[in-house]
């Protein structure tokens, strides 16, 4: 496998590039338009083809890349049917199989930060990996109270499917504000301080409370997004 972990500086964005040492096929997960020559370049350089641009959501804090990618290489772009985004090349179901080459990423819908949140999980010589956007962040989790969000489905996303897999799940989230890059299923359950609550009803009073100040760009990227970024 192929993979590189790409940061955007302005809304702490991780993308991510995984790519198929065998037919050097690639998807990217979660671009910013404002990187869009920075991917271009490092698919040249890896002499990697883009066939497929996945959004973990719509975002309400950064600009996606997707449709901007898909005019440059001819990528197929991918969003979660809940969106309802009238741009994108094909709606994201529960359980599709995305062909990577000879790699599958599975799409988990994950609802909670939003109603269209998915998770994307990848299974390579054995080892498992977890793109979970907002849903599962290091040490925290995303909010819940904008886009359809529910502080109640996010627990059943977290409690129910994230935290059931491998507990050396490598866990690569949408954003870290601390430098953070990675972390693992076993490490967020024993140190994550949102998810050592004693049940569901705790979960939602702690998140109901947090009272954070919405995005800054929230009135322009999502409308954007929607749009697969072309505004």
């Amino acid at each position: 496998m192929i993979f590189r972990q790409l940061f955007e500086r302005e809304s702490s964005t991780y993308t991510y590039l995984i790519g198929c040492e065998q037919t050097h096929e690639a998807v990217i997960i979660d671009p910013v338009k404002t990187e869009l020559m920075g991917y271009l370049n490092l698919l040249a350089d890896l002499d990697l083809k883009l066939i497929s641009v996945l959004d973990t959501h719509t975002h309400a804090d950064h600009i996606t890349a997707a449709g901007a990618l898909r005019a440059e290489t001819g990528a197929v772009t991918l969003l979660g049917e809940q969106a309802n985004s009238f741009c994108v090349s094909r709606a994201l179901h529960n359980g599709d199989q995305i062909a990577v080459g000879k790699l599958s990423i599975k799409a988990l819908h994950t609802p909670g930060h939003t109603d269209d949140s998915y998770s994307f999980i990848l299974e390579d010589k054995g080892q498992t990996y977890a793109f979970t956007g907002d849903t599962l962040l290091i040490r925290g989790t995303g909010r819940t109270d904008f886009q359809n969000g529910s502080a109640a489905e996010q627990y059943a996303s977290l409690f129910e499917h994230l935290l059931k897999l491998p507990d050396n799940t490598w866990v690569y989230p949408g954003h870290d504000y601390k430098g953070w890059t990675v972390t693992t299923i076993a490490e967020e359950k024993a140190h994550n301080p949102r998810l050592q609550v004693r049940d569901l009803a705790a979960y939602v009073d702690l998140m109901d409370n947090l009272k954070l100040p919405n995005p800054k760009l929230m009135d322009i990227a999502v409308p954007a997004n929607r749009a697969c970024g072309q505004y």
